[in-house]
């Protein structure tokens, strides 16, 4: 069923990405939800912490460094019979935008990380990903992306086809940047400090499980869509965001020595036949609050 949702958010859909008049310098994101089991009456609360930081440097007129680092944990009991397990996930964002043409552009960034419990560091913590975006500027209030993002774990390798788009519109009230399925951001300006929006992040990666030797491994496919009221602070620079939405991650648990190979989204390019050692994850509501420092790029003195 999750992967049919995931689909669908893709298809209807049709800030890593910088494809935007502006930077997201720092982030921090709290959600907070209660996960259900579909086998049984269980409930696991739910507690995810994100913070990413970047920060690009102009290198010459087509090229901008981009530098940065992503830290999530996420604090839940697997199972029934399980203590609380702390996964984390550490990430160096390392690449660069380059202008191709006066049209195109282009976004690399290399993705190394580590992702675990962290309770005994080793070779099966470490993961490496990439991602490629091509942004084609359609006029001054739209532009449209293609790439893709892929990415070694524990369960194999993914792969996610990008496709997005930016648009502002000229009143700027309204304004949308897609970089789907992976996020999206839309936002409606009330007035010059308060707006109303909706925003989609998923994902689709891998814990490795040290503690106690289990030999282990959790596998989190993750969507989380919610609607937001946001105020802007310091002429926006810093902005606050209240959020209610909908949360249907999973987070299923595996044999070290069991894997599925490659996989486009959630779907297995080969038949999976692993034993999944935890009962499936229930959609939940979710809650959670947003901190931005942004810097705008259109201020920025040449």
């Amino acid at each position: 069923m999750k992967k049919i949702i995931v689909v669908v958010v893709f298809l209807m859909s049709a800030n890593l990405i910088y494809s935007q008049d502006y930077v997201d310098i720092v982030k921090l994101s709290t959600n907070n939800a209660t996960l259900g089991n579909i086998d049984n009456n269980y409930e696991t609360s739910v507690n995810n912490l994100n913070m990413e930081v970047y920060y690009p440097k102009k290198l010459s007129d087509k090229a901008v460094l981009l530098t940065g680092f992503t830290v999530e944990n996420t604090r839940l009991n697997l199972s029934p019979s399980s203590d609380r397990s702390s996964l984390t996930m550490t990430r160096l964002n390392l690449g660069m935008k380059y202008q191709h043409s006066e049209k195109w552009s282009g976004t690399y960034v290399f993705l190394p990380k580590i992702a675990s419990d962290f309770d005994n560091i080793g070779s099966n913590d470490f993961q490496f990903g990439g991602i490629a975006v091509l942004d084609y500027q359609y006029s001054e209030s739209y532009k449209i992306k293609f790439g893709m993002y892929a990415s070694s774990e524990n369960h194999g390798s993914t792969i996610t086809p990008l496709i997005g788009l930016w648009h502002r519109s000229k009143d700027n009230k309204f304004y949308i940047n897609a970089t789907l399925p992976i996020r999206m951001d839309a936002n409606y300006a009330l007035s010059k400090n308060f707006s109303v929006g909706s925003d989609l992040a998923t994902s689709i990666k891998s814990y490795n499980l040290s503690e106690l030797n289990s030999d282990n491994y959790v596998q989190e496919e993750s969507i989380r869509f919610a609607l937001y009221a946001a105020l802007g602070l310091m002429d926006n620079s810093i902005i606050l965001r209240g959020k209610v939405g909908f949360d249907t991650t999973d987070y299923g648990v595996f044999n070290s020595n069991q894997k599925v190979g490659a996989q486009v989204l959630t779907f297995p390019l080969s038949t999976d036949k692993r034993n999944r050692l935890n009962s499936e994850f229930d959609s939940s509501l979710y809650v959670g609050f947003d901190a931005i420092y942004r810097f705008d790029l259109t201020k920025e003195t040449k």
